[in-house]
């Protein structure tokens, strides 16, 4: 407990550094965000009124300060494009860039496990290296490219999905597919190196000598110890995803965080930019937190150790 509570405070340290210096990055960018909201033909007027409306006239401690104070009560600020609250837009994208994550990294795993294990059952075979061949491949695809062969063929060619857009699970089979493949190999060796070295472990050898089926000694007992460096990657890929999977949403249209983000960034939206970063920087401490905790409930004797 002692542990985890350490880690929430550094958690929260860390936030608090991500803000300032996000905040310091993008407010040294040369350029007048006056001139980016107004448009190149508003008048010295209306840009005056703009800067004094977003205080870009204060000094930048002072900005900063006022920024910390209303993150503090828990407002990101306005967009300067739309004039809608980050919080809020952050809040409508998220659930289909939550569904887009959750729907690849169950297409990926339910692929990675069985081949893991497998190919560490077959090491050395044709099974094994077909497997390594096959997730070289995949891990050097370029998403955007993958994300457009699909989208042409299978879609536009051969109409089995939607092209673009988000109107219902359907619009989310072939991005999530697209995340999937470029996923499933690499998961798979991981799955693969950690089952080797579990299954040469003494309690592998006794488990069998008592008796226990294949079955159980792989799944039950292999594939549960080999899961805790596979659960450290996946908190860290979720979070990722979480943060907005940029070229695929863009690709296939979808209204998510990734898309959110290039918009936020060609528009110099600096409220949307910083809020999007820090929501990211959130989902990645808080996939920590929650890896810390499958720790323990994977290996009961990590909370011991510790």
């Amino acid at each position: 407990m002692t542990r985890f509570i350490t880690r929430l405070i550094w958690s929260l340290v860390t936030l608090l550094g991500t803000a300032v210096l996000t905040f310091l990055l993008i407010n040294l960018v040369p350029g007048d965000v006056a001139r980016v909201i107004a448009g190149p033909k508003a008048s010295a007027e209306v840009i005056q009124q703009i800067h004094a409306r977003y205080h870009l006239d204060d000094p930048l401690w002072k900005r900063l300060g006022h920024y910390l104070r209303e993150l503090c009560q828990g407002d990101l600020g306005q967009s300067f494009v739309t004039n809608q609250p980050v919080a809020e837009a952050i809040r409508t994208r998220l659930p289909t860039t939550t569904a887009l994550a959750g729907l690849a990294i169950v297409m990926w795993m339910l692929l990675a496990i069985p081949l893991g294990v497998l190919t560490a059952t077959r090491r050395g075979t044709w099974v094994d290296r077909l497997v390594l061949v096959g997730a070289t491949l995949t891990l050097s695809l370029p998403a955007f490219w993958l994300a457009r062969m699909l989208q042409y063929w299978l879609s536009y060619k051969l109409g089995w999905f939607p092209v673009a857009g988000f109107r219902g699970f359907a619009h989310l089979l072939l991005p999530a597919a697209t995340l999937a493949i470029l996923a499933v190999g690499y998961y798979a060796r991981l799955i693969h190196t950690s089952m080797m070295e579990v299954l040469d472990s003494p309690y592998i050898r006794t488990a069998r000598a008592k008796g226990l089926s294949e079955s159980a000694v792989l799944f039950r007992h292999g594939l549960r110890n080999a899961l805790i460096p596979v659960v450290t990657v996946l908190g860290m890929d979720v979070a990722g995803l979480l943060g907005g999977v940029i070229f695929v949403e863009n690709v296939f249209a979808l209204p998510g965080i990734g898309t959110l983000a290039v918009q936020s960034v060609f528009n110099l939206d600096v409220p949307m930019i910083m809020g999007v970063v820090l929501f990211s920087a959130t989902a990645v401490i808080l996939a920590n937190l929650i890896v810390d905790l499958f720790y323990v409930w994977i290996d009961p004797r990590i909370e011991q150790a510790t």
